[in-house]
């Protein structure tokens, strides 16, 4: 039996469906146009009130009530990613927002920028993470985003050595897997003759480009962002780098996914004026210098051990005030209105001539 037809031949259940989605579409602008009445107010209190249009605690709180809520047929992540541009969308209500980001344009870091902003509010590549730091302690941009570690490279000494010197505070962090792909204008590997990148993508992709483009020379370039706009011009030409390059360099992917790595991922931080406020489920970052004597960094670290304060990192770096000293970077769990915290870092305090909070803000999953 055929299912009974309606108009042009169309099956009346499909007909039907498809009717039913219309209605909830229309619902769902209805009530989008209603969020955006409120958030335009949000935005107008904040103002009044001295407040960051920017608030990733809030913005954590709601993306796991969403999570939470959501208990039918739509995937988590892709409702995670539909409710990030409505906030995006409306922080963009709420007031103007420029985001500097350490560039150029289609770079990593740019594509952590969008994952933690959205797309609706305004970005701005910089050549230099303390061209980044400079844009937002001016005033000239509300936040920055920069990488500060690497899973595979360690850390990003730049960014530590701003943080050591900066006002800002972190109030966000990303984690992005770092995923190379080939792209180019051409239509086919066979095509390519030359490979762009940046040398330590070349060098992530170094086992793929040798056994699929054997004859292809590689060229190194500042960036992936640049390889890419370069592919875009040129012909026979590839490059290594994301598929946000694709995207907007209108390239093709002929090849995913083709670093030697697979878990190789880049930690990101929010740079702002201040530091989030609590949800539960945050990470603190600071930075000390210690007394000269045996021990004293054992027994520095002892003061979160005994509140039961799990670090997730620590690095040092020349402290660039006399030779041979450091100060130490750490991350922990925890935030500093909790009473636990607070008690480990007055501890902290007796073993440390300087201890500088720099960061607080809601824990990112490291796995996404």
């Amino acid at each position: 039996m055929f299912a009974e037809e309606g108009a042009a031949g169309t099956p009346k259940e499909l007909e039907g469906l498809r009717a039913g989605i219309d209605a909830v579409d229309k619902e769902i602008v209805r009530l989008l146009d209603e969020r955006a009445r409120l958030a335009r107010r949000v935005g107008q209190i904040k103002l009044e009130e001295g407040l960051e249009a920017y608030a990733p605690a809030r913005e954590r709180k709601v993306l796991d009530r969403i999570s939470f809520l959501s208990q039918g047929d739509f995937p988590k992540t892709g409702l995670e990613a539909v409710f990030r541009e409505i906030i995006s969308s409306s922080i963009s209500l709420e007031a103007p927002l420029k985001v500097a980001y350490f560039g150029p344009e289609a770079t990593f870091t740019h594509e952590a920028a969008r994952r933690t902003f959205g797309t609706s509010v305004e970005f701005e590549p910089h050549a230099t993470v303390s061209e980044v730091f400079a844009q937002v302690e001016r005033g000239e941009a509300q936040h920055g985003v920069v990488p500060v570690e690497n899973s595979m490279e360690g850390a990003v000494t730049h960014t530590l050595d701003e943080l050591m010197a900066s006002p800002l505070k972190i109030c966000g962090e990303v984690y992005l897997p770092i995923s190379q792909n080939l792209l180019s204008r051409e239509e086919s590997l066979d095509y390519i003759k030359t490979v762009y990148s940046h040398p330590m993508a070349l060098a992530q992709a170094a086992t793929w480009l040798r056994h699929e483009l054997p004859r292809a020379t590689h060229e190194e370039v500042d960036s992936t962002g640049e390889a890419a706009r370069r592919a875009a011009q040129e012909p026979w030409v590839g490059a290594v780098g994301s598929t946000l390059a694709a995207e907007v360099y209108g390239l093709e992917v002929l090849a995913r996914d083709i670093q030697d790595a697979r878990a190789n991922t880049t930690r990101f931080i929010v740079l702002g004026r201040s530091w989030a406020g609590p949800t539960g489920q945050d990470k603190t970052s600071v930075v000390f210098s210690v007394k000269d004597r045996p021990g004293i960094l054992k027994d520095a670290l002892s003061a979160f051990a005994q509140e039961g304060i799990n670090l997730t990192r620590i690095e040092s770096r020349p402290s660039r005030r006399r030779m041979w000293t450091y100060v130490f970077f750490a991350d922990f769990q925890g935030h500093p209105e909790e009473e636990r915290v607070a008690r480990a870092l007055e501890a902290l305090e007796e073993y440390c001539p300087y201890v500088s909070l720099i960061g607080a803000y809601p824990e990112a999953p490291g796995d996404t």
